[in-house]
């Protein structure tokens, strides 16, 4: 009897396993790719170069001037603080000061601020440096700070003015004793204020300081 060769049929692979190996090649691409990109070196960010033009002084200039002030006014008032100071100034033009400018609005307060700032100038010399000269000096600074004060009063700057002659003369001029004591007399009778009664009384005393500044100006015998 002849025997009959029975081969089993091999089963096919399942759908679901070939899945699952495509979806873990794919992983393992992905996997390989991220990792790549995040080892990378990152470039560093290059700084924006800035194209504006430099501007020149006298742009600068010329915007400052195209500039209106501040609306509040205190362009104004700088202008006019640094309009009040001033230079110090010698004996012949106190004199021509005194003389010409005596029916001035402003007579007064000018003149003494044009005093102090000229004794104050003298009071800086190497042989008229003294604690009682360095003091009364301190003194006129500080009244004539307080001339910009609505209805401030001369007298207080013209008094300071004397004391700082009379500390000069006691330190290097022995012989301005008496014009120095004369003037001083006449700053304690001033009325401070600057009325028309008071216009030639003040053109006295700034007359008579004008010579006092020209002899103090030269140097101590």
């Amino acid at each position: 009897m002849a025997e009959i060769n029975i081969q089993r049929k091999k089963s096919s692979p399942s759908p679901w396993l070939l899945v699952l190996l495509a979806l873990a090649v794919l992983g393992l691409i992905a996997y390989y790719f991220l990792r790549s990109d995040t080892g990378a070196p990152v470039a560093p960010a290059t700084p924006a170069t800035s194209t504006s033009t430099p501007v020149s002084e006298a742009e600068t200039e010329a915007i400052a001037r195209a500039t209106p002030p501040p609306a509040d006014g205190s362009g104004r008032a700088a202008i006019a603080d640094m309009a009040a100071e001033e230079a110090p100034a010698t004996a012949d033009e106190l004199t021509s000061f005194a003389t010409a400018e005596a029916t001035a609005p402003d007579y007064g307060r000018r003149g003494l601020r044009l005093l102090s700032a000229t004794l104050a100038d003298l009071a800086d010399r190497s042989d008229l440096r003294d604690p009682a000269v360095s003091e009364k000096r301190n003194d006129l600074t500080s009244a004539i700070s307080r001339l910009d004060e609505a209805n401030a009063s001369l007298k207080p700057g013209l008094i300071a003015v004397t004391a700082l002659m009379q500390a000069m003369q006691q330190k290097a001029y022995p012989d301005l004793e008496e014009p120095v004591s004369e003037l001083t007399e006449q700053a304690r009778q001033l009325s401070g204020r600057q009325t028309a009664a008071d216009q030639a009384p003040l053109q006295a005393f700034f007359t008579k300081a004008a010579a006092v500044v020209r002899a103090i100006s030269e140097p101590a015998a």
